[in-house]
């Protein structure tokens, strides 16, 4: 794989001071359907939130509010564009269960609900250039997982990007079709977001767990690497 890089503008980190990104870089994988025992894990997980957070009190939950506000920054809505982990965690508090995708895919989920952060993995033997968090121009083009519609981000979104494809619109809401996670997904990055009140040590500590997971069920070889305002970019190579 050539040497890509992965970065986080300046921009990020100046108006959200505290804000972390966790990247797990696994190389080498065999993905496939999840075994009953992360299909377990998932169900824990779920539980784990409805142990821990009130339906009625969702959106004042610290480690979601946090999103809630941050969107706002940006011009998003946030009950109408809701971070990945609200929308996880509001299924779960309904009862429903995730389902099972693939076993990447499933282990981002179920770290997200047990820990209430965003965190999810795009396959990065897809990629044809650098990857980057930074916020939109409103020229990049985005096609969401399940559609075929080509979509532009509004000026000052805060998008995932390679070049001008967005990986994923409005920070941690919605991914799109380009970098999915698939089956036959053989390298991946997973990122695990923190906004304070999240602390760094927490989403080292989430990103520590995927790559146990990771080499549990899949195999291969990962590392880890936290972004911050000091250390912004990390080599995608393995």
């Amino acid at each position: 794989m050539p040497a890509y890089a992965y970065s986080i503008a300046d921009q990020i980190f100046r108006c959200f001071p505290g804000y972390v990104r966790g990247v797990v870089i696994a190389h080498d994988l065999s993905n496939g359907p999840s075994p009953p025992a992360l299909i377990e894990l998932l169900r824990e997980a779920e539980a784990s939130v409805r142990a821990r957070v009130k339906p009625e009190a969702v959106a004042e939950e610290p480690r979601i509010k946090s999103w809630r506000d941050a969107y706002r920054t940006f011009g998003a809505k946030p009950a109408e564009h809701r971070s990945s982990v609200e929308a996880m965690a509001r299924r779960a508090l309904k009862g429903d269960h995730l389902p099972a995708i693939n076993a990447l895919v499933d282990i981002g989920n179920l770290i997200s609900l047990r820990h209430l952060l965003p965190a999810g993995a795009h396959a990065i033997d897809l990629l044809a250039g650098d990857i980057a968090l930074r916020p939109a121009t409103g020229a990049e083009q985005f096609v969401a997982f399940g559609s075929t519609e080509t979509e532009h981000p509004m000026p000052g979104e805060i998008i995932f990007t390679e070049g001008d494809t967005v990986l994923t619109r409005r920070w941690t809401w919605r991914q799109g079709q380009h970098t999915l996670t698939l089956p036959e997904s053989r390298a991946v990055e997973f990122n695990i977001d923190g906004l304070p009140p999240v602390t760094p040590a927490e989403v080292e500590q989430a990103g520590m767990e995927i790559m146990e997971l990771v080499q549990r069920f899949c195999g291969g070889r990962s590392r880890f690497a936290l972004l911050d305002n000091e250390h912004p970019s990390v080599s995608l190579v393995p």
